[in-house]
């Protein structure tokens, strides 16, 4: 058994362009499915968080219409509320990336407002990219990448990633709202953003880091990880 580190938003909101505070948090889907398929292939699961603070979920998220129905809208919230992993996370500056076999970050809009610009993060994603362990960001997560930067330099400019799209913001009715979109400031970092089909499963593997775009893409990022692993 390996532990595996989810790094989390600690955020209930995502400030926008207007000032306002738009609630939301991580996306459900994003820590359930590779949640499922860790604990299923036997690996402990450690969850981290700016200040260790426990994480919320974006209620929207739990949307039967972003869940295939309400059966499993269901299942995801009953995963979630049995998760007690989810209720004692480590706060990230505390993180030995020693301890971990592979690391993972959920997405939901969270990320966008405190680890895009949180220099523990940013430490810890450029520390694990140098290990060579399996590296996983879905959607709205790799927004922490921004953060790993470097004497101006960022540490993913030159790699190859899947992200939440600029079509996808805007069929989501944020882009015109947000102070700036994932897809640019990626791009603006030097990172080649991957860009698939608006809302279907699409993962990006350059050497140890592995990147979907949306929620769907997070159960084949989670299988292709656990392929890592061995």
């Amino acid at each position: 058994m390996s532990k595996i580190l989810f790094v989390m938003t600690g955020v209930d909101y995502w400030t926008l362009a207007d000032g306002t505070r738009h609630p939301t948090g991580f996306w459900a889907e994003e820590a359930v499915a590779p949640y499922v398929a860790f604990k299923a292939a036997g690996h402990e699961i450690v969850v981290a968080t700016p200040g260790g603070v426990v994480p919320t979920v974006d209620k929207g998220s739990l949307a039967a219409e972003y869940n295939g129905g309400q059966e499993n809208a269901d299942r995801v919230a009953g995963v979630l509320a049995a998760a007690t992993e989810l209720q004692h996370p480590i706060s990230l500056k505390d993180v030995n990336l020693d301890d971990y076999a592979a690391v993972y970050y959920p997405g939901g809009h969270g990320p966008m407002e405190d680890l895009a610009v949180d220099a523990d993060s940013g430490k810890l994603l450029t520390l694990a990219l140098e290990s060579g362990k399996p590296l996983g960001v879905v959607c709205h997560g790799p927004a922490a990448l921004l953060a790993a930067e470097q004497d101006g330099v960022n540490a993913f400019a030159g790699y190859r990633v899947a992200a939440f799209t600029n079509d996808e913001e805007t069929q989501s009715g944020f882009a015109d709202k947000a102070k700036w979109l994932l897809q640019d400031r990626l791009t603006e970092a030097g990172v080649q953003v991957q860009v698939g089909e608006p809302w279907a499963p699409h993962i990006v593997v350059d050497r140890n880091l592995l990147t979907g775009q949306n929620p769907a893409s997070s159960a084949p990022l989670a299988a292709e990880l656990l392929k890592t692993l061995g």
